[in-house]
């Protein structure tokens, strides 16, 4: 049986134009396509109430925390900066619960952008909620080019996950206004950008959790390494 990837879902706002419905969830089609090529099952979660995690487990192998609104700050114990994006806080009480119960029964995981901050907030680390927020000059990390170009380069640390399917540099998109404030102790970062903003990290001592600041489901059709980082997932998925 191939391996089972949970998505979790996002949340449609307004109304749908085929049953003008509004809070449709749903999953974005390359994230879809990403995992279908790469050999997996796509499972699809939408956002049930926390106690319904534990009912999901079991559903799946592996799971991708994928990119959507911002992460509400008051999940890691700070308030609204004035240049907060959207928050769904359905979803952070979802997606932190169904990470926290997944991450205790060893499911590998993959975060991408908003995935990658929740695996953060998740495990003790905290965001900035806007670059304005971070001292110095930062590159254009809401990238103004089309989502399936990259932009600017990272570079990765050795003796990592993402060195091993990447190598020492990447040229990846970027699609974020939030970024890495402190870096929860169980996590190491494995790449960042230029200007210094974290861009990679992962588990210290296993290979469970490797979460991108980037969107490779974006890339995954021309660019090899992009295709890399779901393979990895789907394959470390078929030990479960």
């Amino acid at each position: 049986m191939k391996p089972r990837i949970a998505l979790p879902a996002d949340t449609y706002h307004d109304a749908t134009s085929v049953i003008n419905m509004k809070m449709a969830p749903f999953a974005p089609l390359p994230a879809v396509e990403a995992v279908v090529q790469a050999g997996g099952i796509p499972v699809i979660l939408p956002s049930v109430a926390p106690e319904l995690v534990a009912d999901y487990l079991g559903t799946f192998d592996g799971i991708a925390f994928l990119g959507g609104p911002d992460v509400d700050p008051t999940f890691y114990g700070a308030e609204p900066h004035q240049n907060l994006g959207l928050t769904y806080s359905k979803r952070d009480e979802f997606e932190f619960e169904l990470f926290r119960q997944a991450e205790a029964a060893d499911v590998p995981m993959l975060g991408i952008c908003r995935g990658f901050h929740v695996i953060n907030a998740a495990l003790g680390g905290t965001l900035y909620q806007d670059l304005s927020e971070r001292e110095g000059e930062t590159l254009q990390h809401a990238q103004l080019a089309p989502g399936d170009l990259p932009t600017h380069h990272v570079e990765i640390e050795p003796d990592s996950v993402l060195a091993d399917i990447m190598g020492s540099t990447g040229f990846v998109n970027s699609r974020h206004h939030q970024l890495i404030q402190t870096v929860a102790p169980s996590l190491k970062v494995t790449a960042t950008a230029p200007d210094g903003v974290v861009e990679g990290l992962e588990s210290r001592g296993d290979d469970q959790i490797l979460a991108v600041q980037w969107h490779p489901e974006n890339m995954f059709e021309t660019d090899e390494a992009s295709f890399a980082i779901f393979e990895d997932l789907v394959n470390r998925s078929k030990s479960v």
